[in-house]
């Protein structure tokens, strides 16, 4: 559900001693609050907003070379505000992290940069629209980005087209994330069609498949006692895609939202309950990398199996994130997030 940037927690002074995972359930503190009934104004929204506490761009892509092999890629700018206020220079308190990873069925490639706001090291740029960290760039008009990204042992560089509807999940992209209340905006483009290079140890790889971008922003996204979630994109053979996750809570609990999105972007919402995600096997480091997911109001029983068991993410804050396929009811494609394994 990207409630991601639970790693840009890390910039936080009160990390150590906050509430809720990675201290996204501490109170928003002067921060601004999500509110029902959103307003979302193009193209002032793909741009920051630094009055709320935690933003992320996260884009995921499942890609496909010439001779049939799997892949998967990552690209994520995340923003985190040390304080509401405004400031120049070294004084902006708007600090960014980037995570890159490409995943085949054999490795996971991870890469991390940090930055400091206010200096032009990184940031975001609505219109026209650039996001940026380094040398790492998002650029374009969402009809159309480029992406790249760089390390030591991988670099990408693709080339996006927008075949659909942006969508907006929970109540017109106000995305409810725990029985108390606590809520984020959010919308997507899970439309992309993709293609570009892949430069791996092996060489160079042409590659072509789809991409789901998420925007998110909320200062108090989760409640105090979720420990973590599993999140799902999954896009069917038939056209149609889904959206869920499940939010874990102390109580042994779990609280669950879902998107359903037709072929040509009509979504449905269903709040908790609807969806039921069921772990079904581990990897060596306890990790659930089979699942049993369910959406009985759309007829959707499917498994959803990871191509790499061992796509962790090496970064600040660990987490497992990498491509799955899906069989059962419908079969496709999609990507799955792991927090609270560690």
């Amino acid at each position: 559900m990207n409630v991601k940037v639970f790693m840009l927690a890390l910039f936080l002074p009160i990390a150590a001693f906050a509430q809720g995972f990675a201290g996204l359930g501490t109170d928003a503190d002067g921060f601004s609050v999500p509110q029902p009934d959103p307003q979302f104004d193009f193209p002032t929204d793909h741009g920051a907003h630094p009055d709320y506490r935690i933003e992320w761009w996260y884009l995921t892509a499942n890609l496909t070379a010439a001779d049939g092999t799997p892949y998967g890629l990552q690209w994520t700018l995340f923003r985190s505000a040390l304080a509401p206020e405004a400031g120049e220079g070294w004084t902006a308190p708007q600090l960014w992290m980037g995570h890159a990873a490409v995943t085949t069925p054999d490795d996971h490639f991870v890469a991390e940069r940090l930055a400091r706001g206010g200096i032009g090291q990184a940031g975001v740029t609505a219109d026209p629209f650039e996001a940026w960290i380094d040398d790492w760039s998002l650029v374009g008009d969402w009809d159309t980005l480029r992406m790249t990204a760089s390390a030591p042992d991988f670099a990408y560089d693709m080339a996006l087209t927008a075949q659909g509807p942006l969508i907006f999940h929970g109540d017109d992209g106000y995305s409810v994330k725990s029985a108390a209340g606590q809520a984020s905006y959010y919308y997507s483009q899970p439309f992309f069609a993709i293609e570009g290079t892949l430069q791996l140890p092996e060489g160079d790889i042409a590659v072509t498949g789809n991409a789901w971008l998420d925007r998110e922003w909320s200062s108090q996204p989760l409640a105090d006692n979720q420990t973590g979630w599993d999140w799902f994109s999954l896009s069917f053979d038939d056209g149609n895609k889904m959206m869920g996750f499940r939010l874990q809570q102390t109580d042994g609990n779990n609280f669950t939202s879902a998107t359903w999105i037709t072929p040509d972007g009509v979504t449905t919402a269903y709040t908790d309950g609807a969806l039921t995600a069921t772990p079904l096997a581990l990897n060596d480091d306890d990790v659930p990398v089979r699942w049993r997911v369910e959406l009985p109001v759309r007829g959707v029983d499917v498994k959803v199996d990871a191509i790499n068991e061992d796509a962790w993410m090496t970064t600040s804050v660990p987490y497992w994130e990498g491509p799955v396929t899906v069989i059962g009811s419908h079969q496709g494609i999609g990507y799955l997030e792991m927090t609270g394994y560690e």
